[in-house]
């Protein structure tokens, strides 16, 4: 099937809507169905043929469905049909992508059911905002409990509903956290290849425990904001870094590229919009805002840049707008200053950061700050960081149509190979990082720089290289009773409650307290106890299952495995970063 256009989180919500029940338990069989009707794109228009008398018509704008009446049925039956919610279903979940607009947005539905601070810095919640929690974290405790083998399109369209009345309630941390957990969901129904069971636990925590908080004790964190604002921000110096290609499962692609500005933040500039691999790459030689003729790519490739004028959001993001102007100017390689600063930093004390960054709301990230600059080594055990590990270097997308896995390859036959090297941690892969962009000296004396999502590298790229001397320090390992609480917690999405109670014993807690990790042996029996709980009452008759204490103790689990990982790992960084290198 050709890929159908992304549709936004109402759009897909509503797409149960008009079914009668009985149609709705069928929502799941007929999305199957759909995934093999054929499918037709001419401009603004999708048509997907059902058969020789029926077809489905989506209508985009900018790309994306964005409005109900925009999916259109032609049999008699429409709009309560399973076609036009087969589809739906099927279509990927819309992103939201910063717009062209450069200014600061105030929210359209701040009206009296947005929480004022009092002067105390507590917030109460209106009784529609309730609703919406209780309504978020009901959606989220059926998912966990179902897991993703039994979460359908119902589930989805639960959680969506929930995510549309948060949104309009102003709970835009919670309704953003649900949106995401659905595109999950979605990706693995669909069998997409970038469906990452880790991702989804980790959505998964982050909408529960936005919901418990704001239960308790409401907080503008816990609030979020309803998007970016963009501010002006007079100009800015840049020194380009690399550019990443970017291609989502939710039907988006483009290019993001880093920069390093004159107060030594790191800037990114973007143009994602929906696509596949190929408009990533088309991305890439999108142009720099303001007229410099520059583009994204040249930019990263030790490019320079003045934008005066420019938006910028708080995390660092560049905008555009029609005030902003750029002029090409001189750049640095990344053993210059100022770009070389980034590499002198301990790797440990990077790591650290990066794993703060990881912790933060999602909308709040700073661009860049899960960043990793890195000097080191080919050798046969990995990557050799000076002042660190070794390490694994893994592709971040595994896609045949850009070239991380190929380089990688190449890269790790080049023993003996010094590298400056740009990475991002691998929370779920703790023995190695993800490679996104390397510089070192080519053949003829000259540096070679190469985005490794961009640039296919051959073997006249690469100098000849001896035996690498190097000290032999191990990558980062987590203890073995730490990675099974973390594996129970990945269980238990993938398969919900019933499978997580079929499975428990009381092993995984004893071997946890064995090793000193006390409080991870009672999240772990917590988790056994409330899975596999069917106590009866004075009359000998079964007691209902406790979904709420089930969710609230793979909550605690999920994030004691967390917070756990993330000590453990900085502690073994700074460990190995007190070997000094050969």
């Amino acid at each position: 099937m050709t890929t159908l256009p992304p549709v936004t989180a109402e759009v897909a919500a509503a797409a149960l809507e008009s079914l009668p029940t009985r149609l709705r338990k069928r929502a799941d069989s007929a999305a199957a169905k759909a995934a093999d009707w054929p499918v037709a794109v001419t401009d603004a228009t999708v048509v997907v043929r059902v058969d020789d008398a029926t077809t489905v018509t989506l209508t985009t704008t900018a790309g994306v469905v964005t409005s109900p009446e925009d999916a259109v049925c032609s049999c008699l039956l429409a709009p309560a049909c399973l076609h036009r919610a087969a589809v739906l279903t099927l279509a990927p979940l819309a992103e939201e992508t910063d717009g062209p607009a450069a200014t600061a947005v105030v929210p359209s539905d701040a009206d009296d059911s947005t929480p004022v601070p009092p002067e105390t810095g507590a917030l109460d919640l209106t009784p529609p905002q309730s609703a919406a929690v209780h309504a978020l974290r009901a959606a989220a405790t059926a998912v966990l409990a179902a897991g993703v083998t039994g979460s359908g399109a119902v589930h989805r369209a639960t959680l969506l509903h929930a995510a549309h009345s948060a949104r309009v309630a102003g709970l835009h941390r919670a309704a953003a956290a649900a949106v995401r957990v659905a595109r999950r969901l979605s990706e693995a129904g669909t069998g997409d290849p970038a469906f990452r069971l880790s991702e989804l636990a980790s959505e998964l925590a982050e909408l529960l425990t936005v919901a418990v908080g704001l239960r308790r004790a409401p907080d503008p964190v816990l609030i979020g904001t309803a998007r970016r604002a963009y501010t002006a921000n007079g100009s800015l110096r840049l020194h380009g870094l690399f550019t990443e290609p970017v291609v989502t499962a939710s039907g988006y692609a483009g290019a993001v590229t880093y920069a390093l500005a004159q107060d030594g933040r790191l800037r990114s500039l973007s143009d994602v919009a929906p696509g596949d691999a190929d408009r990533a790459r088309q991305a890439a030689g999108s142009p720099v805002p303001g007229g410099s003729a520059l583009t994204l790519r040249e930019l990263g490739d030790h490019g320079g840049a003045i934008l005066t004028d420019p938006t910028v959001s708080p995390d660092g993001r560049i905008g555009g707008g029609g005030t902003v102007r750029s002029v090409r100017t001189s750049g640095a390689r990344w053993h210059e200053e100022p770009l070389d600063t980034l590499w002198r930093r301990s790797p440990a004390d990077q790591v650290a950061a990066a794993l703060r960054w990881s912790a933060e709301p999602a909308d709040e990230r700073d661009a860049g700050g899960d960043l990793l600059f890195l000097t080191g080594t080919i050798t046969g055990g990995g990557f050799a960081v000076d002042g660190g590990p070794t390490v694994r270097l893994l592709a971040p997308d595994e896609r045949p149509e850009l070239p991380y896995v190929e380089n990688l390859r190449l890269l790790a036959g080049a023993h003996g190979l010094s590298l400056r090297l740009v990475a991002r941690l691998a929370a779920d892969r703790p023995s190695g990082v993800r490679a996104l962009a390397a510089a070192w000296q080519g053949t003829d004396g000259d540096p070679i720089r190469a985005d490794l999502g961009l640039r296919r590298l051959n073997r006249t790229h690469l100098p000849r290289t001896g035996t690498a001397v190097v000290p032999s320090v191990p990558a980062p390992a987590l203890p073995a009773e730490l990675d099974l609480l973390r594996r129970a917690v990945e269980r238990a999405v993938a398969g919900g409650r019933a499978v997580t109670a079929s499975v428990a014993d009381g092993e995984l807690p004893r071997r946890l307290a064995a090793v000193g990790l006390t409080t991870g042996a009672a999240c772990a029996r917590a988790l056994v106890d409330t899975a596999s709980d069917r106590r009866h009452d004075a009359l000998g008759r079964l007691r209902p299952v406790d979904p709420e204490a089930y969710a609230r103790a793979w909550l605690a689990s999920s994030a004691y495995a967390s917070a756990a990982t993330a000590s453990l790992l900085t502690a073994a960084w700074a460990r190995e970063g007190n070997h000094d290198p050969v």
